[in-house]
């Protein structure tokens, strides 16, 4: 896989994070609007703790929580359906592109730095020397990345917009906070309103959405006040009113909007939230007009120029199987529905608006302070080891003591576990062998289910060794049940919690991610909890230099339902190869343009360019002829697509002026597309200019004779 901006450490713990539900009073909303953010989005940019947190287990041994980061979100967000949530992922796959005129990364393979410049590098091994040309035009071009943000884009996305489920309870609410202005008359009212209504959402049946963890859910009394325009005394007499009513840990009083809109407009303020709300836009405006005008463009290939292109396409599709189809291209729509998606954690697609009008983008945060960012910050802190910290110790211990008392043992589940696990296996048996109960449901007060739940509130606080525990006591009991969808839950989160337990007590089982994968995939048909499955592991096992593995696993997971997403894994996969010890070059090549093909299919252009191009650094001079030309053929439609005509006008000659394999009725194709291109492409006059028109001026036997005798 590419290089990763994280490490899968850091990677899987940004996935799996305490979730936080936000209730707002109408005075509060107004108070953050000023800074034109919702109060979750206000503190988005704060919700990383920067010190140590500590908690005990039911063994009163000490965890320690470290860069533990919580996800605030509003209580009526909901997860976007699967057309929207296919539209936001190709739509944050679409910005996010490799910056123009940036130089070329290095590739890392093995022991070899591929950006060859001098004598010092080592070349002892046969593959190096036949292909050192090769490698070094590939890490210097310009279109190999090292890394690829957008596929980091795609999966950041992905994981955060994945709906709560029942069979597991890491995206289920903690705690809800309450949050109301001082200048309420009463706040105390107000916030007996928000608490009646979050007991209302959570216990009346009435509601799907959202999920709540546990039945007591923490609820944490939030005063905002607004300083420029509040009177700070009634908000600090109302603060202590609240904390003999809540307790000091309960609730907490929030100063901001230090600054009123008109005193120091001119002050520059820095912006932490732009690369939270929009991490997946660019500073490229012709990208959102790719789509619009790409249609229109092929469409004009194929009508004028009384009808010729029609023919080569036919032409062209008999030789090539491999040549693309090219739908129809539809425009991104605006983000409508940003409100439903609010979810996704750190990231909000732009609008197609923003992209494509050149305005300037909203300033947000104008009536903060450093100082109000700071109060945020300490805001969060309270609340996380004050409120949250205590109340996840407080849960896992009544678990811990629940499920002693219900199972007969005479010591905690973290002290049996030798005892609980030195017994008889679970008949192993085969995923095809397995009834399907992928819709069997435990009731909420099951002991297998309170298990899980103890599992993941272990896992959310980094305490991976009793959490691992726990999912293998609970993957047991659930392929007992054959509750397959539970046991892939449990497999999935304990492979995970073994790879990071410190020290590494035990390998990772890799074993467990491929049951679950196949569980999810096959028995419960369910492709979103197994490409979850599949980048995780996949992750993991590149950090464990197995590229071999995390390649054959991404290939598996290619499938006919989601170009977009088969085309990410097929490039991860190219990735993979050129990472080995031995540089499988070829294989990198051919995935690249397997890769390329899926995003054209999923109208994916300027990535699908890019493979393309990539692959053609491997294949060019080896002669392997065939593969050249159609490389460089779907390389010239592609860029002529994206309005490059300089670049479709130098692919297409590169097919022309060399000796061909081709059929005379493909060469004839192949240069009646190259004068097309170059007519429209509107070059300057150069010494083949006469040639080209008087060609233009012959009949298609012509053309069939001229391109014979090359």
């Amino acid at each position: 896989m590419a290089q990763c901006v994280q490490s899968v450490q850091e990677f899987i713990q940004d996935s799996f994070v305490p979730m936080v539900a936000v209730l707002c009073s109408e005075d509060a909303e107004r108070v953050t609007r000023k800074n034109n953010l919702s109060f979750p989005e206000l503190l988005r940019p704060f919700c990383r703790l920067t010190s140590e947190g500590h908690l005990r287990d039911p063994n009163n041994q000490v965890v320690v929580v470290k860069g533990l980061r919580i996800s605030v979100t509003g209580i009526n967000t909901r997860p976007p359906q699967s057309p929207e949530l296919h539209r936001l992922l190709s739509q944050a796959v679409s910005v996010c592109q490799p910056p123009e005129g940036s130089p070329a990364n290095v590739i890392a393979a093995g022991d070899y730095d591929l950006n060859i410049s001098d004598r010092t590098v080592k070349a002892s091994v046969p593959w190096y020397s036949d292909w050192k040309e090769t490698l070094t035009q590939l890490s210097s071009s310009k279109y190999y990345t090292a890394t690829t943000p957008w596929f980091e884009t795609y999966r950041e996305n992905f994981l955060q917009s994945m709906p709560a489920s029942e069979h597991e309870f890491l995206n289920h609410y903690l705690a809800c906070m309450l949050v109301v202005s001082s200048r309420e008359a009463v706040p105390t009212e107000q916030f007996l309103k928000l608490s009646q209504e979050q007991h209302r959402i959570q216990h009346s049946g009435e509601y799907t959405h959202p999920k709540w963890f546990i039945p007591n859910t923490l609820k944490y009394y939030v005063l905002l006040h607004d300083i420029s325009e509040g009177d700070e005394q009634r908000a600090d007499s109302v603060y202590e009113d609240m904390k003999q009513r809540y307790g000091t840990q309960g609730c907490y009083l929030l100063k901001i909007n230090s600054r009123s809109g008109s005193t120091g407009a001119d002050e520059q303020m820095p912006d932490p939230w732009s690369q939270y709300l929009h991490k997946t836009s660019i500073h490229n405006p012709e990208l959102y007009e790719e789509s619009a005008v790409s249609n229109a463009v092929e469409n004009n290939i194929g009508a004028e120029e009384d009808g010729l292109n029609p023919s080569i396409r036919d032409g062209v599709s008999e030789t090539h199987p491999l040549q693309l189809d090219h739908p129809t291209d539809a425009g991104y729509p605006g983000n409508n529905a940003s409100q439903s998606v609010n979810n996704v954690d750190e990231t909000r697609p732009q609008k197609q608006a923003s992209g494509t009008s050149h305005t300037s983008p909203t300033p947000r945060g104008t009536c903060l302070t450093l100082n109000d960012h700071d109060h945020m910050r300490q805001f969060i802190q309270e609340f996380t080891f004050r409120g949250l910290l205590p109340h996840i110790e407080k849960n896992i211990r009544q678990l811990n003591d629940q499920l002693v008392s219900r199972k007969g043992l005479s010591r905690s589940l973290f002290s049996a576990t030798k005892k609980l696990f030195g017994g008889g296996k679970v008949p192993e048996k085969s995923i095809a062998e397995l009834k399907n109960t992928a819709g069997l449901l435990y009731p909420s007060e099951a002991p297998e289910l309170q298990i899980r739940k103890m599992a993941d509130l272990c896992f959310l606080v980094q305490h991976y060794e009793l959490a691992y525990n726990c999912y293998h006591t609970a993957k047991k009991d659930f392929l007992s049940d054959q509750a397959m969808l539970y046991a892939a839950g449990a497999l999935e989160m304990a492979a995970v919690a073994a790879f990071l337990q410190s020290g590494a007590p035990r390998p990772y089982p890799a074993h467990y991610m491929d049951t679950a994968i196949q569980t999810y995939r096959d028995v419960c048909k369910n492709m979103l909890l197994a490409e979850r499955c599949c980048l995780l592991s996949a992750e993991i096992l590149k950090s464990q230099v197995k590229f071999s593995d995390a390649a054959t696993l991404l290939i598996k997971m290619t499938s006919e339902d989601s170009d977009l997403r088969s085309a990410l894994l097929l490039e991860q996969a190219a990735h993979c190869f050129i990472n080995m010890r031995s540089p499988m070059v070829r294989k990198f090549a051919f995935h690249m343009i397997l890769a390329g093909h899926r995003f054209s299919k999923a109208e994916q252009k300027r990535h699908a360019l890019r493979c393309y191009s990539q692959a053609l650094q491997v294949y060019k001079g080896k002669g392997w002829t065939l593969a050249e030309d159609h490389i460089n053929f779907t390389i010239g439609r592609q860029s002529f697509t994206l309005r490059q005509p300089e670049n479709a006008v130098a692919a297409f000659r590169h097919i022309l002026i060399n000796d061909s394999k081709q059929s005379a009725v493909q060469q004839a194709a192949f240069l009646r597309e190259y004068l097309y291109v170059y007519k429209v492409s509107n070059s300057h006059r150069n010494p083949i200019t006469y040639d080209l028109r008087l060609i233009h001026t012959k009949t298609d036997d012509y053309i069939s004779v001229h391109t014979n005798r090359r």
